[in-house]
């Protein structure tokens, strides 16, 4: 399968940063041209779909997504999933995600706790974490690419969806993960 403009500058932008890229809480973008570079993980899920729609946009020659569907993103991560959920009126839930029932290019949204940061606003669905399904160009295989920073491995990683699913089986039996679909607006539109 060919990918779309849109996976293969997410793609590109993967193999750009995963490793090189440090995690911190509230840097967005601009925390890529830091030193050492930082990027949360909505700064980071942010920065692959607003690239991904920006590609897809130039691809076509006309705004297969729109500058409001753009511009709706610049937020943290609830708020990302609640905007594509609204916009495209589709989510998957808990326990009916499956590498079989996630698009291609999923947008996930976790409740990983309730830290005393996530307080600054109020949170639909308490998601504290996002996460961005990406596609190997040469054989299609979809990976989780995020920010997430702990003492073993901080920042953008690159993980093969199988095993993203099997270490998130906890927050899936509780019903903790929500997954959206981006593309789904290019299709209305």
């Amino acid at each position: 399968m060919t990918l779309s403009a849109g996976e293969m500058t997410m793609w590109r932008l993967v193999q750009l940063y995963t490793g090189r890229v440090g995690y911190q809480r509230g840097v967005k973008s601009d925390g890529l041209t830091a030193h050492p570079p930082v990027i949360d993980c909505s700064g980071w899920t942010r920065l692959l779909l607003t690239e991904a729609m920006r590609a897809e946009n130039e691809a076509a020659g006309r705004a297969v997504f729109g500058a409001d569907d753009v511009e709706a993103l610049q937020v943290w991560s609830d708020r990302i999933v609640q905007e594509i959920e609204t916009r495209t009126g589709f989510v998957v839930e808990g326990r009916q995600i499956s590498a079989l029932s996630l698009p291609r290019c999923a947008t996930i949204g976790l409740k990983m706790g309730d830290p005393a940061w996530a307080s600054n606003y109020p949170r639909p669905r308490g998601i504290t974490h996002i996460v961005q399904v990406v596609r190997r160009p040469e054989d299609d295989a979809p990976f989780i690419s995020e920010s997430f920073g702990d003492s073993v491995s901080p920042g953008i990683n690159l993980t093969p969806l199988g095993d993203w699913l099997a270490l998130s089986q906890p927050h899936l039996r509780a019903n903790e993960v929500w997954a959206v679909d981006l593309f789904r607006l290019a299709s209305k539109n």
